[in-house]
């Protein structure tokens, strides 16, 4: 028996189809060892040596894997294809006993039989410098999260954190609500002309933009007026025509945070939603007559590189499926941005030949539009350009002139499969007439219009991502985790798709940025991830890298923990009256979330839940609340438990089933809201206001 340690246990089916009969498969459901949660284990005169235990959920699971190893022929580390993932297999070898130099370690980027059964005959041992660069992350997170959040409790209130990558994210989303606060409109003018040709059959009309020289605005009505009063009466002239053919190129195939941005801006889908829908796809979905079959290649990846075979692959469909003239001359090669690890190729489907329209309804419907989405990219990004017949021209009049621009597609290319999200209004700008240089046209209309700058839009999950990508803050396994935690802290929240600073949270990155320059630098941060990639290219030393760092940072501490400033984030007070001394409670934040406390602490130690009423329970009609799980997952219960002890995961509905009578519950997307039965098959969809019915779940 051969036996073969994965981390999730998702995969797990999926992988024991591939090996066979002679493995066992056991996953470690993640980390195995790690620093100790209670106290610092990191020793710092001692070379910050890491001190590593087993975690109290894992000793059981370790005494199997000591049994199972015994009786073996053969141990495999088969964790993720990445640094954690290394770092897992070195914690394994060196708990089990397992010879370093023995070549246990097989990774695979999809898991299909080929690449399975590819890993297993080219084994190799744990990479120490990956493992490395985990350690060197993991040391570096530890020294600044142990060290600098008992200052934040401190000077602000207590149980607060602070993390290293969280803190300057958090920085970026502060600083861009006080831009957009202290943000002053500046008043501008554009001219729009209107104009049509007589040598044309028809009167079709050209609009046209004033042209202004480069930082030159019309910026008052005045200078308005005097621009028409300059125009009046003068002669149009077309002074310039230039034609031309213009391409578009596909975007290239998802990388993790492309993926997360394009999920959220054309699916409504949050960061969480698309890494659990693209962590299922990766490790299997059960299929009929299939069992666990696994849909795209690994997901946590900065690389837009494709291997020869997939390439290859979706040239001849594309051939098979759209024909000659949609395959390019050349293959289309994308180049990955500068700094990134690129371990591994870009997200895509493992086999082309499971198309999209073959999985609705045997796959959860969001877990189908993301494999879409996934699938679409993929294909599109190595088909042929799209072509565009473009004219460009200029109108002159006295000292001005105008511009217009007309562009129509001539040759769909990539574009029949997958728009571009830049290129969504790329299709076919207004068709501009046959006109020649010399041609006299007629003024049909100036419009003026009066504009004000704008200040620059709030972040959302997806432009945050993009942000952090473009900044070097972090990496793609990174990015969700580093927004999730600081929604959960409160540091910041969401309205509606935007992501905005809290008090909490602007106090947090104030306090930080007086003590701790470094930390809060983007720029600092995104050296940081560099010297990690370095470490893992085999050039640097992790524990000097860590020295480098804390002999400024404990400098920095010091002088935080001697400063006597203090920050008074301000009470909310609601409108809850404490029913033991009548003053009025106050939000604070805990652990899991916000809650209501008395202002007379410690004279009153009264607390309570804050409880969102959002309808009617169904069962008895007293108020329904919106809870939480410890996981923090959200249902909705009755406000009379444990008297009536109603629960629902989806928000009820007002309406009882027209066909049964039962209680329905509904989903509001961004377009609709889809409402079911929930004893039958009765569903309706709410779209602008209408309504449609039908008997099926869709």
């Amino acid at each position: 028996m051969k036996l073969v340690l994965i981390e999730s246990s998702g995969k797990k089916e999926t992988v024991e189809k591939y090996l066979g009969k002679d493995y066992k498969v056991i996953a470690t459901k993640g980390h195995v060892r790690d620093l100790p949660v209670n106290k610092l284990g990191v020793d710092i005169r001692n070379n910050f040596k890491p001190d590593y235990t087993i975690m109290t959920d894992k000793k059981k699971l370790i005494e199997e894997l000591k049994k199972e190893a015994t009786k073996a022929e053969t141990v495999l580390f088969a964790t993720d294809p990445d640094r954690e993932g290394e770092a897992i297999a070195w914690h394994l070898e060196t708990i089990l006993g397992v010879d370093p130099s023995d070549k246990a370690r097989i990774v695979f980027n999809e898991i299909s039989k080929n690449a399975v059964q590819k890993a297993l005959e080219n084994p190799r041992a744990v990479d120490i410098n990956v493992v490395d660069a985990q350690q060197a992350r993991r040391v570096l997170d530890r020294l600044v999260g142990y060290k600098v959040s008992p200052i934040v409790c401190n000077k602000i209130q207590s149980k607060l954190s602070a993390g290293r990558v969280q803190s300057v994210t958090l920085r970026l989303v502060v600083e861009r609500d006080r831009e957009i606060e202290n943000f002053v409109p500046e008043e501008y003018w554009n001219l729009t002309g209107i104009f049509d040709a007589d040598k044309t059959e028809k009167k079709e009309h050209i609009k046209a933009s004033l042209n202004l020289k480069k930082n030159q605005k019309i910026a008052s009505k005045e200078a308005m007026d005097d621009v028409l009063a300059h125009l009046d009466g003068k002669d149009y002239v077309v002074s310039n025509v230039k034609r031309s053919e213009s391409k578009s190129h596909p975007s290239a195939p998802f990388t993790t945070s492309t993926m997360e941005q394009e999920a959220q801006n054309k699916l409504g889908f949050s960061l969480k939603q698309t890494s659990s829908l693209a962590q299922a796809l990766y490790e299997g979905v059960t299929l009929p007559n299939e069992g666990r079959v696994a849909l795209i290649t690994y997901i946590r990846t900065d690389s837009v590189r494709v291997s020869e075979g997939a390439q290859q692959q979706a040239l001849e469909y594309i051939e098979k499926t759209y024909g000659k003239k949609y395959v390019p001359a050349k293959p289309n090669i994308y180049k990955s941005k500068k700094n990134i690890q690129d371990a591994h190729e870009a997200i895509r489907p493992i086999t082309l030949d499971r198309r999209p329209e073959d999985l609705k309804g045997l796959i959860d419907k969001n877990q189908y539009k993301l494999y879409k989405l996934i699938y679409e990219r993929f294909l599109a990004s190595q088909m042929a350009e799209a072509k565009y017949d473009t004219i460009n021209i200029t109108i002159s009049a006295g000292d001005y002139s105008f511009k217009a621009t007309g562009k129509v597609l001539l040759f769909d290319g990539y574009s029949v499969l997958y728009n571009n999200l830049t290129d969504e209004n790329d299709a076919e700008i207004a068709k501009i007439p046959n006109v020649e240089v010399g041609d006299k046209l007629n003024l049909v209309e100036l419009k003026p219009e009066q504009k004000f700058t704008k200040p620059p839009a709030r972040f959302t999950e997806a432009s945050l991502v993009k942000t952090m990508e473009e900044k070097g803050i972090g990496r793609p396994a990174t990015y969700s985790p580093t927004v999730n935690v600081l929604l959960t802290r409160d540091y910041i929240a969401k309205e509606g798709k935007s992501l905005v600073s809290t008090q909490l949270g602007r106090s947090v990155v104030d306090l930080l940025v007086k003590y701790f320059s470094d930390i809060m630098d983007i720029t600092f941060t995104a050296q940081m991830e560099d010297k990690l990639d370095e470490i893992e290219e085999g050039g640097k030393d992790w524990q000097k890298m860590i020295a480098e760092f804390y002999r400024k940072f404990v400098v920095e501490l010091n002088n935080a923990q001697s400063d006597s400033f203090h920050i008074e984030v301000p009470q909310e007070v609601s409108d809850e009256v404490c029913e033991k001394c009548g003053a009025n409670m106050v939000v604070k934040t805990g652990k899991y979330g916000k809650f209501l406390a008395c202002p007379n602490y410690p004279n009153c130690k009264n607390i309570k839940s804050i409880v969102e009423v959002v309808g009617k329970c169904p069962s008895c009609g007293a108020d329904l609340v919106k809870r939480k799980t410890k996981k923090g997952k959200i249902f909705y219960g009755c406000s009379k438990f444990p008297t009536c002890d109603y629960a629902s995961w989806d928000l009820p509905y007002e309406e009882k089933c027209p066909d049964c009578d039962s209680p329905m519950v509904m989903k509001k997307y961004s377009a609709y809201t889809h409402v079911k039965c929930t004893k039958c098959e009765y569903s309706k969809k709410i779209k602008n206001g209408k309504k449609s019915e039908k008997n099926e779940d869709e």
